[in-house]
C-alpha cells in the first residue's frame, strides 16, 4: 500500500478544555511523575549500591522493572504535562512516530520482566533447594536479551504497520498522547484489517502473557500450604500484592487493545492508569513494601548523608586552612615591605 500521507502535524484535544481542569490535571501529574521519577531512582540506585541485593536475581530484575518505568514514563508524561499549559497541543507526525515507538518498545520490555520476576518467584517457592542452579546468572542475561528484543520486535512491527496509513485528514485526535487508536480514526482508507492486527499484537499478547501470568501465581498459592505460617504468610503477602499490580496493568491494556476499534470506545481514565499511575505503583507494590529493601535504602543513604557531610566539613577545613596560610603570606609580606621602607 501506497503511504499517502498529506498530514505533517497533529492537533491533540486534550484532556479538557476547561483551564482549571488543565491546571489542576496539570500539578496532579506533575507531581506524580516526580515522585515516579524520584522512587524509581531510588531503588535504582539502592540495589546498584549494594551488591548483596545486585547479586540477587530478584533484586536485579526488580531494578531492571524500576529502570523501564522511568524509560515509560520519561516517554509519554512530559510531552503531556507540557501540553497542559498550552490552549492548542501540536505534535509532530514524527513526534507521533517517536512516542509511538517508545511507548510500546518500553511497554513490550516490562511485560516481560514481569513475567521473568513471576518465573523468580515461582522457583525460589516451589524449587528452593535448586533456585541457584536454575536462576543463575546465564538466565538472567538471556531473560533480559529476550525482554528488549521482544519489546523492541513488538515495536517495530507496529511502526511499520503505521507507516503503511494514509493519513489524509483531518489532524485532529480527541485524546491527550499519541497511540494506535486514534490514528486508525484519522486514516482515510479501511482499517478493519490493521485493527485486527493491532489486536493480535497488543491485546492477544497482553492476554496470553496475563493468563501465564495468574498460572504462575495461581500454582505458587497452591505451593504455598506446604511452607509453615510464617513463611505462608510472607509469600502470601508478596504474591498477593504482585497479583494486584499485574491484574489492575493488564486489565487496563486488554481493556485497551483487545478489540477491534468498530467495537472501540476510547476511555482516557484508563489510559492515564497504564501510563501514569502503573509505573508510579510498581516501586511501592515490589519493592518498597520489602522490609530487606527499606533498610538497604535506610543505610546506603544514611551512608550518602554521611559522606556528603564528611566531604563539607574537609572541605569548610582546606578552606579555612588555606585563608589561613594566605593571611600569613599576606602579613609576612606586609611586614617585609614595611621593613624595606623603615
Amino acid at each position: 500500500m501506497h503511504n499517502e500521507r498529506f498530514i505533517t502535524e497533529f492537533v491533540l484535544l486534550g484532556l479538557s478544555q476547561n483551564p482549571t481542569v488543565q491546571k489542576i490535571a496539570f500539578f496532579v501529574f506533575l507531581l506524580v511523575y516526580i515522585v515516579t521519577i524520584g522512587g524509581n531512582m531510588l531503588i535504582v540506585v539502592t540495589i546498584v549500591c549494594s551488591p548483596a541485593l545486585l547479586g540477587s536475581p530478584m533484586y536485579f530484575f526488580l531494578s531492571f522493572l524500576s529502570f523501564l518505568d522511568v524509560c515509560f514514563s520519561s516517554a509519554m508524561a512530559p510531552k503531556m504535562i507540557v501540553d497542559l499549559l498550552y490552549k492548542i497541543k501540536n505534535i509532530s507526525y514524527k513526534g507521533c512516530m517517536i512516542q509511538l515507538f517508545s511507548e510500546h518498545f518500553f511497554a513490550g520490555a516490562e511485560v516481560i520482566v514481569l513475567t521473568s520476576i513471576a518465573y523468580d518467584c515461582c522457583v525460589a517457592i516451589c524449587k528452593p533447594l535448586h533456585y541457584s542452579s536454575i536462576m543463575n546468572w546465564r538466565l538472567c542475561g538471556i531473560l533480559v536479551w529476550v525482554a528488549w528484543t521482544g519489546g523492541f520486535l513488538h515495536s517495530i512491527i507496529q511502526i511499520l504497520f503505521t507507516f503503511q496509513l494514509p493519513c489524509c485528514g483531518p489532524n485532529v485526535i480527541d485524546h491527550f498522547l499519541w497511540d494506535l487508536y486514534p490514528l486508525l480514526e484519522l486514516a482515510c482508507t479501511n482499517t478493519h484489517v490493521f485493527g485486527l492486527f493491532v489486536v493480535a499484537n497488543s491485546g492477544l499478547i497482553c492476554f496470553i502473557i496475563f493468563a501465564m501470568l495468574l498460572v504462575s501465581y495461581g500454582v505458587i498459592l497452591l505451593s504455598l500450604r506446604t511452607l509453615n505460617s510464617e513463611r505462608r504468610r510472607k509469600a502470601f503477602s508478596t504474591c498477593g500484592s504482585h497479583i494486584a499490580v499485574v491484574v489492575l496493568l493488564f486489565v487496563a491494556c486488554i481493556f485497551t487493545y483487545a478489540w477491534p476499534p468498530s467495537a472501540f470506545s476510547f476511555d482516557n481514565m484508563v489510559t492515564i492508569f497504564y501510563t501514569m499511575l502503573t509505573p508510579l505503583l510498581n516501586p511501592l507494590t515490589y519493592t518498597f513494601r520489602n522490609v530487606e529493601v527499606k533498610n538497604v535504602i535506610t543505610k546506603v543513604w544514611k551512608s550518602l548523608v554521611v559522606l556528603l557531610v564528611k566531604n563539607k566539613i574537609i572541605k569548610l577545613y582546606e578552606n579555612k586552612t588555606m585563608s589561613n596560610k594566605l593571611q600569613m603570606i599576606l602579613s609576612k609580606n606586609i611586614d617585609g615591605t614595611l621593613s624595606l621602607q623603615w
